[in-house]
């Protein structure tokens, strides 16, 4: 179990982010990367998402630790175990709203460091197995209802604007929401009404009732710029007129 749990380092101390990195590779774990900045967190995230994401509190630049998570789960469900020297009331009560799955107080030891992330890494899998029997994605005739936070939530067709692939998986844009699936766009793609929803690009699936502005290489969505293929240009203009 531990050698599938990947874990990112988000801390802006090098001496103890690589000391982390070392004892949880001894244990067994993936580290997926170090980074100082709560924005390089971020990218990470979406290109390269953790099973585990272990996040210093008071991180320097123009996000802490907190606001970092929350503009991750703003995009991706993953879990936090926040590292953190304050033990105020102020910063823990900030900090529990991001729901984290665990604190560890520095200066801490290895065995603390080993039980925090043995402890969450098992509850992960016991949730995997609860939530297992859950489809990504439900589609009936004027919603889809999407696994978010381990639950189906409803998502009306109409109010979907665009999805992106990512590898294995693709995103779903609302103007409010990003819902991550394990669904390839070619499956999306086989899934949506084909009325609505046209591919445009290798990358990309579009509610072509959304569209701002077409032009001759590229799309507009609510100020997404999406890029159009050569070969899918003809088609979405066929369909656009037949609208």
């Amino acid at each position: 179990m531990k050698n599938k749990t990947r874990i990112l380092i988000v801390e802006d101390d090098m001496i103890i982010a690589a000391n982390i990195s070392l004892q949880l590779e001894s244990l067994g774990y993936e580290v997926t990367g170090i980074v100082t900045r709560g924005e390089e967190a971020l990218l990470q995230t979406k290109e390269n998402a953790p099973d585990i994401l272990l996040l210093d509190i008071n991180l320097k630049g123009a996000l802490n630790g907190i606001q970092t998570a929350m503009e991750i789960h703003k995009h991706r469900d993953i879990p936090v175990i926040y590292l953190t020297a304050n033990t105020d009331e102020a910063t823990f009560s900030a900090a529990k709203k991001t729901k984290p799955k665990a604190f560890i107080t520095k200066p801490f030891n290895k065995l603390n460091l080993e039980r925090t992330i043995e402890l969450v890494a098992d509850q992960l899998v016991k949730e995997n197995v609860q939530t297992a029997s859950l489809p990504d994605l439900e589609v009936l005739e004027d919603r889809v209802f999407i696994r978010y936070n381990g639950k189906m939530e409803k998502l009306l067709l109409d109010d979907m604007l665009y999805i992106e692939a990512n590898r294995n998986y693709c995103t779903v844009v609302t103007k409010t929401k990003r819902f991550v699936l394990s669904q390839t766009l070619k499956i999306m793609q086989g899934r949506l009404p084909k009325a609505n929803f046209v591919r445009v690009h290798r990358s990309f699936i579009v509610n072509i009732s959304k569209l701002n502005t077409i032009a001759d290489d590229h799309l507009v969505i609510n100020r997404k710029v999406i890029p159009l293929s050569k070969s899918q240009k003809e088609f979405l203009f066929k369909r656009i007129q037949t609208i």
